[in-house]
């Protein structure tokens, strides 16, 4: 156990700076470049979100997750994944090339077209170096990744605020896109400096696609539920009202995007070497849980509470309409790292069968809900979302109860104590906002009574004691 407590410190503590750092970053210079752009730019873009996302996870196609699951993987395994990724990536190019007018008269936004033709050269630089950064996950060497993508998040978010203050408008996003991937493949390449072996082997390319394939099949899901209310919204709505719609749900997502992708990250490397101890699995699954829940609960409630006057302080006005979104969705996206925990519990055991399918009935379930509420106009839809994202949870903890006896109502069990003084702990910060305060003063205020308030109800709670010691042990290393 003290192994694997060490392992999930080390690995967690350079992911967790990746993601602090970069998207920290990101959201820095994001700001700056809302303010040079409109949002109808981030409309735009973020039509295209949807026929990438799937491009990528066809050229994944799960063969990357079945290489960390792999216990010594060889280099054929290494080099048939790479030729595979590699090759997929140029024809999904190609596709994406031609069919580019089409979608641009789809969404009657001419722009469209020469943007996805040259930002669709993302896909191949990422597919040439998507072997590399599964070695590095498999090494559990997050220092290299941590210190590439923030490389890549600095050098090309100042990158696209010079473009967007000299006027390169939407251009400016597609060319921070392609310098991001240009700079992540120029590290990985020199960290890593591996070189595919001139073989493909057809034995590899079967054994990791038995597992890989139904991944493949459930991404593709996950990314059609995840992109179909940006494809809604932009085909029965504005450019600007996606525009206000993913600025909303980016912002609500960052604490829970920041902790969950170091959660998925970390923990299934780990936990997927202890795949054949199961006693072992739940006892570190069941801490996992609590541990983010810890955390993760109280920063969203805050971001939930203080919506307005965050909006207002680092967007402006302009962005006004995106506060109810953010409202919605950063209390929406506290629950999804529950989801992630037990998929990753599904992948460890190789149960990608079952994994598949929970994706089919909860994205039918999703879509179904979206559609229904795509007449009644975007706070609908953002309402569905909401409700499938609590049934979801539901679902997802179905076959770990099968597996390991740990159902719904024990999860609840394990995290309702933090969700309950988070509520606690926020709402008379919400009521706040009410005041008329400058909006900076009710973000510092607002923010330091929900943690004080946080902290003194959970004070003698066991995961919280532990938490504090373990500052406290590392600060006095470092003194």
């Amino acid at each position: 156990m003290a192994s694997i407590k060490q392992q999930t410190l080390s690995s967690s503590k350079w992911n967790f700076i990746e993601r602090i750092s970069s998207q920290g970053i990101q959201f820095l210079l994001g700001i700056i470049m809302a303010r040079l752009l409109l949002p109808s730019d981030y409309g735009t873009i973020g039509l295209l979100a949807i026929f990438f996302e799937i491009s990528q996870t066809f050229i994944d196609s799960g063969f990357n997750s079945a290489l960390i699951r792999t216990k010594d993987p060889t280099q054929k395994d290494y080099s048939t994944v790479f030729y595979f990724n590699l090759l997929i990536s140029v024809v999904v190019y190609a596709i994406l090339f031609f069919l580019a007018p089409s979608i641009a008269d789809f969404f009657k936004i001419p722009i469209l077209c020469p943007i996805l033709r040259v930002q669709a050269v993302t896909l191949i630089i990422n597919a040439v170096m998507a072997v590399q950064v599964s070695m590095l996950n498999i090494q559990l060497d997050f220092k290299s990744l941590a210190k590439r993508k923030v490389a890549a998040t600095l050098i090309s978010g100042i990158c696209g605020v010079a473009l967007a203050y000299a006027g390169f408008g939407i251009w400016s996003l597609v060319h921070q896109q392609i310098i991001a991937a240009g700079v992540n493949l120029i590290f990985i390449c020199y960290v890593c400096r591996w070189i595919p072996k001139a073989s493909f082997s057809t034995e590899s390319f079967k054994r990791l696609g038995a597992f890989g394939s139904r991944l493949l099949a459930a991404g593709l899901l996950h990314t059609l539920y995840k992109n179909f209310t940006t494809f809604a919204i932009g085909k029965f709505y504005s450019a600007q009202d996606l525009g206000y719609y993913s600025r909303g749900t980016s912002i609500a997502d960052l604490p829970g995007s920041t902790i969950n992708g170091v959660l998925q990250t970390v923990t299934y490397p780990i936990l997927a070497k202890l795949q054949d101890d199961d006693n072992q699995l739940v006892l570190i699954y069941r801490k996992y849980i609590r541990i983010t829940s810890l955390g993760i609960f109280i920063i969203s409630g805050i971001l939930c509470a203080l919506a307005k006057p965050v909006i207002l302080l680092i967007l402006t006005d302009k962005w006004a309409e995106s506060i109810i979104y953010l409202h919605i969705f950063a209390f929406s996206y506290m629950f999804d790292h529950l989801s992630t925990i037990n998929l990753n519990l599904l992948k460890v055991k190789g149960r990608s069968d079952l994994f598949l399918k929970l994706e089919v009935l909860k994205k039918t379930i999703s879509i179904s809900l979206i559609l229904l509420a795509i007449p009644h106009g975007i706070l609908a839809i953002c309402l569905a979302k909401f409700l499938y994202n609590q049934i979801a949870v539901f679902i997802n903890t179905y076959y770990t109860g099968k597996l390991f006896n740990l159902g719904y109502l024990q999860q609840v069990k394990d995290f309702a104590p933090y969700l309950i003084r988070c509520i606690l702990a926020c709402t008379p910060v919400y009521f706040m906002t009410y005041l008329q305060l400058p909006h900076i003063v009710t973000i510092i205020v607002g923010s330091s009574v929900a943690l004080f308030l946080y902290w003194l109800m959970l004070r003698k709670n066991p995961d919280m004691q532990e938490l504090v010691e373990l500052f406290k042990e590392k600060f006095k290393k470092k003194t």
